[in-house]
């Protein structure tokens, strides 16, 4: 359990992931060895990893959520197998152990390779696929209006400015120095140009350069990977939402700037708007189903599943 300077920390590194200690340090109105202590116990405590990660779009690919519903005794074995397939990103076991969610990249003119091979799996009883199509928060956006444990002026003077997004970032080719200098962002998203320079062959200028160029042409951003429960937020529920076409948008952005919403984007598929919650605890969960969830305009359904376990996290698996 971690306490409300914590919470702030990664809140910060959320905003932007490679802003220098000493200045959210500076923000936060904390001394600079504090901030760094505090961001080195975080880190070697495994709560939370600053990763460097690529938007589907700037590759020619596109995300996909797949549901998969298993008998209660094969679903385990299924997202433990899915966990270790290199297409996986994500890898989620909700709704009381029968149903497994993962997050998978594909490009755009084939199906996703699971698609092809789960249903020949055994014990495998449905599957559901939906493509993602717009990030209203999480996945490199963030809602400017949701500050968080920070005051507003704190965000502001830490939130960068205004970034390409899913939504623009553009195709680039890259060359094998780049897949190099990502593949090293990925494990550390706050490595140092030195470590950079050493990972690609290039001079640590042409190290931040390329990194700097990368971010703004929205090919790279950062993310925090951090577990909700370390800050109090121990319960987890995936939401699937129908909400009416002319008002997705609305709905979407409203429910972005709910505070224990992490991720909210449309999809296709039987549902059109999907959002990760964390929550205190149940009960929590309850007010919020019953109160700013409930409130959205033009939601015709809601289902939960709450998170049973997380199996993979942005690409590595977690231990049992």
């Amino acid at each position: 359990m971690h306490d409300a300077l914590d919470e702030k920390i990664i809140y910060a590194l959320d905003l932007d992931g490679r802003a220098p200690l000493a200045r959210i340090a500076e923000v936060l109105g904390v001394s600079g060895q504090t901030v760094v202590r505090r961001y080195t116990r975080l880190r070697a405590d495994g709560v939370l990893r600053v990763l460097g990660l690529t938007y589907p779009s700037a590759g020619g690919e596109e995300e996909w959520f797949i549901r998969i519903q298993c008998t209660p005794d094969a679903a385990s074995t299924v997202a433990e197998a899915l966990a270790r397939h290199a297409e996986t990103s994500w890898v989620y076991l909700t709704s009381g152990g029968t149903e497994i969610v993962c997050v998978t990249r594909t490009d755009p003119d084939a199906e996703p390779l699971l698609l092809r091979k789960l249903p020949r799996t055994p014990r495998v009883t449905a599957i559901n696929a939906h493509c993602l199509l717009h990030t209203f928060c999480g996945g490199g956006v963030s809602t400017p209006d949701k500050p968080g444990p920070l005051t507003p002026d704190q965000a502001d003077r830490l939130r960068l400015d205004p970034l390409p997004t899913p939504a623009t970032a553009r195709t680039t080719s890259l060359s094998r120095s780049d897949h190099k200098l990502l593949a090293a962002l990925h494990q550390d998203g706050r490595a140092t140009y030195r470590d950079l320079a050493a990972a690609t062959g290039w001079a640590q200028s042409t190290a931040q350069r390329r990194t700097a160029e990368l971010r703004s042409a929205g090919v790279l951003y950062f993310d925090v990977d951090y577990h909700p429960a370390s800050i109090g937020r121990r319960t987890q529920a995936m939401l699937w939402l129908s909400v009416a076409p002319a008002a997705l948008i609305e709905a979407g952005q409203a429910l972005a700037r709910h505070q224990e919403v992490s991720f909210a984007v449309s999809t296709t598929g039987p549902t059109n708007l999907f959002a990760i919650v964390n929550c205190e605890n149940s009960h929590a969960l309850h007010r919020d189903l019953t109160g700013p969830i409930a409130a959205l305009p033009a939601v015709t359904h809601v289902e939960t599943a709450p998170v049973i376990r997380t199996l993979k996290r942005a690409g590595v698996q977690t231990p049992p």
